[in-house]
């Protein structure tokens, strides 16, 4: 069955440990605190859309890899599928083989017309929580895009300390007395949670 509660934005990430193309097992802690994930679930090996998908993955990877994420893609196809179609279209990420679709069925991507499997992306950020999903069966080029540009808002570096910050871990007070906030509007003041400074702040 698949999972009752659908996985949202903000939740922590099932964690799962799979077969590569390779043959190694892969873990998503394995990445905990050292790389964000751009998790993508596909119908099928070598199939129109799912190679289109993958192949600009592939042409984005050096990005995304520069944008402090891992591409993980997972379907139902066998480890040696997989290590066909990733040398076929020279595949540098790695590919998982969930043949039960249990990985699938924790995340809750459920099937297109009842039968077709879906293609959902998930951004797991460094810390292991989900703060994007991505689901278009068709849109195989815009679940790259979406990576691309959700990354970008994952973290600011604090212009004081230097310290990367998270957007989930601002520590965010009410004061409309702040200088930067204008005395007709109200605002939440946004701190770096190392030093303290104000980073800046977000508009209701």
């Amino acid at each position: 069955m698949f999972s009752k509660t659908r996985i949202q934005v903000g939740d922590p990430a099932p964690d799962f440990t799979l077969n590569s193309q390779s043959g190694q097992e892969v873990s998503l802690r394995d990445f905990h605190g050292l790389r964000n994930v751009v998790l993508y679930f596909y119908p099928k090996d070598d199939s129109p859309i799912c190679t289109k998908e993958a192949c600009t993955f592939r042409d984005s990877y050096e990005g995304l890899q520069a944008s402090g994420a891992e591409v993980i893609g997972i379907s139902a196809d066998s480890a040696e599928s997989h290590q066909q179609f990733a040398s076929k279209y020279k595949l540098p990420f790695t590919l998982l083989s969930d043949p039960t679709n249990q990985v699938r069925k924790s995340y809750g991507v459920k099937e297109t017309l009842g039968f077709i499997p879906g293609r959902v992306t998930f951004l797991i950020d460094k810390e292991g929580i989900i703060r994007h999903i991505f689901d278009a069966q068709l849109s195989a080029k815009a679940h790259v895009e979406e990576a691309l540009r959700n990354l970008q808002d994952l973290y600011i570096k604090c212009p004081y300390c230097r310290t990367e910050v998270s957007y989930l871990k601002y520590k965010v007070v009410e004061d409309d007395t702040c200088g930067f906030v204008h005395s007709q509007t109200s605002a939440n003041v946004i701190f770096c949670p190392h030093c303290h400074s104000v980073l800046g702040v977000k508009m209701n």
